[in-house]
């Protein structure tokens, strides 16, 4: 099972998720919405710092392929999360251009819309979350989707499928007994104070890896 800590804001906050059992951590570039964004310059220091420890995924907004290439280069992530429809060239030029990069793209369960999307992706992974591609609100919402429709995402999908979005420690195993992902992630549920909660962090991977 596949954890991730999202919204990671420092160096301690990507030691703290990484010695608690995460195997990925969150780094929230510039979005329209949602929580926990922190510089590119601190997300190059963090990936750099946690290179070869822990998966670091840079969340990028970006969706032409000059935008989101340029950012990979920048930030040097060893995977990127593509959170918005992306121009159709972006996920060939990444493999191209950053063969190690692991590619993550998130649909966002709104409708049934979202089984085909994730059927046609040629990403590494996809991840579900609960916000609505073009709106603006494309994740950090805190809420939870349609279980059921993200559970027939997971069984038609010849890829891994993240699940995020509300998960908590109380309903983490309840969503992966439900959905059977290969990874969850996380954010704001862990930080009731806007910082990362050890107790609720501790909470969360065990009741994760618990059910995986």
């Amino acid at each position: 099972m596949e954890i991730k800590i999202c919204c990671i804001q420092s160096l301690e906050e990507a030691e703290l998720a990484r010695a608690a059992g995460a195997t990925a951590i969150g780094l929230v570039s510039a979005m329209p919405s949602g929580p926990g964004p922190i510089p590119d310059e601190v997300i190059a220091e963090l990936c750099g710092a946690m290179k070869g420890l822990i998966t670091t995924v840079l969340l990028t907004s970006e969706t032409s392929v000059e935008g989101v290439i340029s950012h990979v280069e920048r930030t040097q992530p060893s995977a990127v999360q593509l959170v918005d429809r992306v121009a159709a060239g972006v996920i060939p030029a990444l493999r191209l251009l950053q063969p190690g990069v692991q590619i993550i793209e998130v649909v966002h369960v709104s409708g049934p819309e979202a089984l085909e999307q994730a059927k046609a992706s040629k990403a590494d992974v996809i991840l579900l979350d609960s916000g609505k591609a073009g709106s603006g609100v494309l994740g950090g919402t805190g809420q939870t989707h349609d279980w059921a429709l993200s559970a027939k995402i997971v069984a038609e999908s010849a890829k891994p499928v993240w699940l995020a979005g509300g998960l908590t420690p109380e309903n983490v195993a309840e969503a992966i007994s439900a959905v059977r992902p290969a990874g969850v992630d996380v954010c704001s549920k862990l930080r009731p104070n806007g910082r990362l909660d050890p107790d609720l962090l501790a909470q969360f991977i065990s009741a994760a890896q618990g059910h995986s």
